[in-house]
């Protein structure tokens, strides 16, 4: 039986971190303030531990928010050392964590493979200087070459954070990023769309008319080709679109931009649409059933029953049921 997986999110919002990007606030972002303590991380991860079931799960812990490679190298040690006596016990398995591209080096990469971490997620955004530059990260992507080649050299699993709709991009641009992704062997990807956050630099030029947000059919449509594009290669995706912190959710930390808390669902019905497009040319027919993986259902009937509804259009019963034997988007049909 596949083992389940399971991150422990230690959050250390804008530690270490020299440039305040265009469209950062972590705090807001992540619904994190306090940075913790080394005694805190023991508390976090045995409260997290007791809501785990132990069998058949392979758990970790993440040290997400910050530069964790810009902060001091001993209190580094100290964050991973709080971790080491529950990997001792085989209670944890591993450490990932979150870092700029030009915070990576051989010394540091020596540091962390002592103590256990498997995983190095660089925080890239973009492959594109223009992007780049226009979204202050401080860094080129030549930098993010760079430090995944250093990672993999060092054995670490390479993850890579990609952001469509800053300033300058394009649905070209963030595909392109994507492709490039896939070429620097990234083993893991999160995929997110740029919004306006209260209190940003982003939220100062989006009031000055000097940016214009995603709307949510542009985020959906350009995420869902990305997203096709990394499982067709074979990347494993960790997340797409941004945690639902109460502040997005109520709106009092978003001020403008594609957020939805079930951005995932819309992409991954979006790309069921896609899919299910061919059925539509055919000629219309009293009953149709369509067969699909299991766990794929409620993406092919669609956000809301979006793909559904539209099949009734043209279809007076449309029912879908699963074959064990289908897997991915597969699909056939039984015309009546």
């Amino acid at each position: 039986m596949k083992k389940k997986h399971f991150t422990i999110p230690v959050f250390i919002p804008m530690q270490a971190c020299p440039f305040h990007c265009i469209f950062c606030d972590q705090e807001k972002i992540s619904g994190h303030v306090e940075i913790p303590g080394t005694g805190d991380i023991a508390k976090i991860i045995e409260k997290n531990l007791s809501t785990i079931p132990f069998q058949n799960s392979l758990v970790e812990v993440g040290f997400f928010g910050g530069t964790f490679t810009g902060i001091p190298s001993e209190m580094q040690q100290d964050y991973l050392e709080a971790v080491q006596p529950f990997i001792k016990k085989k209670q944890i398995s591993g450490i990932r964590l979150s870092t700029r591209p030009d915070y990576i080096d051989d010394a540091r990469l020596t540091l962390l493979g002592k103590y256990h971490v498997h995983t190095i997620e660089l925080g890239a955004q973009s492959m594109d200087d223009e992007v780049l530059k226009k979204s202050g990260r401080g860094h080129s992507a030549r930098d993010i070459v760079i430090a995944s080649g250093k990672i993999r050299k060092h054995g670490f699993r390479l993850g890579l954070q990609m952001m469509v709709g800053l300033p300058g991009d394009t649905a070209e641009k963030s595909i392109a990023t994507a492709k490039k992704f896939v070429e620097l062997k990234a083993r893991d990807v999160r995929i997110y769309p740029a919004l306006v956050i209260r209190g940003t630099a982003l939220e100062k030029l989006y009031r000055l008319e000097k940016f214009k947000p995603l709307d949510l059919e542009e985020a959906v449509e350009t995420v869902a080709t990305i997203f096709n594009l990394f499982e067709d290669k074979g990347v494993n995706i960790i997340r797409t679109g941004l945690h639902p912190s109460d502040g997005l959710i109520s709106g009092e930390d978003l001020i403008a931009g594609p957020f939805h808390v079930s951005f995932k669902e819309l992409v991954l019905t979006r790309l069921w649409e896609r899919e299910l497009a061919n059925i539509l040319l055919k000629d219309g027919k009293d009953k149709i059933e369509i067969f699909i993986p299991p766990g794929q259902v409620n993406y092919a009937v669609g956000y809301q029953s979006k793909n559904k509804n539209k099949l009734l259009e043209k279809f007076k019963t449309v029912r879908f049921k699963t074959d064990h034997s289908l897997t991915g988007r597969e699909y056939y049909v039984d015309f009546n």
